[in-house]
């Protein structure tokens, strides 16, 4: 049956100014912070020690794995890679590694093993009630250093939030410590567990990172491997973090089209920060973008479409990128109490291409004559993004944006697909 449509309206390219000062050479900066922070007094000849990497992709990943690698190898040790990402990649071992692979992270690109597993290694309960793990090969190794990006979570942007101490309790803790945080309130277990684990641990450093809105390492610190330091480090620096926190600057939409969801971009998939929170919580709609539509899914995702329920319409080839089995593990483990997060997960309506899930989605938002339209390639590139003829009238006065294309129709393929 033919879904009723509405025409795309045609659309300009705009530049939104974003802060662009950044670190220049990553791996250099990282390396000598480290062996500044007193590194080599902490390891021994020959030591193994485990480096945690997550699946969110840091801006500067490898180079920030890289120079944490020279400076554990200049002070005698051996640096292990640890995939630290909860139950993300299906939550196996394989699964792990792969994600890490597509990052760009592999023996090769980092002079470094990888090693990965979904072993645990109880610490005890903490005060949440919450059972603290620690990844059993990092367990085993002589010494670990954290690395963690802070920066505001999808789900909560105030005091703690995504960081080193979220690392230690959801990276580390692996799926069986990421589902004991989640299912005792996961921000009440970031503030406790972190003090069972990094009590009970060999938790030498935590390398914390700050990026800009374009994802280049704008700040990097490197502090002690204690509760009280990796807390201080994730308050301070989320006000850092929030000075190049980039959003789109409207606050009503028809359709918002989103070219790509995934877990590399946001943990929802796409930000709650940028689309709205209330498409989770159900509060006032603000922004008030009436209608998503998401047309693919990160090949970093490793097939995890977690935060698609927060679209309104997607599209086949979504689908096709799409592993239900893998989205449900991290679905199920990211459980909370008196949380509504199964809105996560449920498929909105696929149509067959991007120009159909765009224009069944516009008629749907029952948009005046002047509908109102934007599109972003995803929540966390919004230096440039598409607008109609109303949004762009609007921006005019916005001193931070420029027109770097007039209004053009779209370009669909033969298939009706943007790219």
């Amino acid at each position: 049956m033919a879904l009723p449509r509405r025409p795309i309206p045609e659309l300009a390219l705009v530049k939104q100014r974003l802060r662009t000062d950044h670190i220049e050479d990553v791996r250099a900066e990282t390396r000598a912070k480290l062996m500044a922070a007193g590194l080599q007094s902490k390891i021994r000849k020959g030591a193994r020690i485990a480096l945690t990497a997550g699946s969110r992709g840091i801006g500067g990943f490898v180079e920030l794995l890289n120079g944490i690698c020279d400076a554990i190898a200049e002070c005698g040790g051996e640096p292990i890679i640890v995939p630290a990402m909860g139950s993300h990649g299906g939550a196996t071992p394989e699964g792990q590694t792969e994600i890490l692979r597509r990052l760009g992270v592999n023996e090769r690109s980092v002079r470094a093993p990888v090693r990965s597993s979904m072993e645990t290694v109880p610490l005890g309960e903490c005060e949440t009630g919450a059972d603290a793990h620690l990844d059993k090969i990092a367990a085993e190794c002589d010494g670990i250093v954290v690395l963690g990006r802070v920066k505001t979570h999808p789900e909560n942007a105030q005091r703690i939030a995504s960081g080193l101490l979220k690392m230690v309790t959801v990276g580390l803790g692996k799926q069986a410590g990421a589902q004991e945080a989640h299912s005792h309130g996961l921000w009440e277990s970031v503030e406790k567990v972190p003090e069972l684990t990094l009590a009970r641990s060999k938790v030498l450093f935590g390398v914390a990172v700050v990026e800009n809105a374009f994802r280049r390492p704008v700040a990097i610190e490197v502090v002690p491997g204690s509760y009280d330091a990796f807390r201080d480090a994730d308050i301070r620096l989320l006000d850092v973090a929030k000075e190049h926190f980039a959003r789109i600057p409207l606050q009503q939409l028809d359709l918002l089209v989103v070219d790509q969801l995934g877990k590399n971009v946001s943990g929802t998939g796409m930000d709650l920060n940028v689309i709205g929170s209330w498409r989770l919580t159900g509060k006032k709609p603000e922004p008030d973008f009436r209608r998503i539509a998401v047309l693919s899914l990160t090949h970093e995702s490793l097939g995890n479409g977690l935060g698609i329920g927060l679209a309104d319409f997607t599209t086949k080839r979504f689908l096709q990128e799409y592993d239900p089995a893998v989205t449900y593990v991290n679905l199920m483990t990211a459980t909370e109490p008196g949380a509504m997060n199964t809105r996560e997960g449920p498929l909105p309506l696929a149509l067959d291409s991007d120009r159909a899930a765009m224009e069944v989605a516009l008629f749907s938002s029952l948009a005046g004559v002047q509908p109102r339209v934007c599109r972003i390639k995803n929540s966390a590139s919004l230096d440039e993004f598409w607008v109609s003829a109303p949004v762009l009238e609007e921006l005019e006065t916005n001193a931070d944006i420029t027109v770097l294309e007039p209004p053009r129709e779209a370009q669909f393929d033969a298939n009706g697909n943007l790219f």
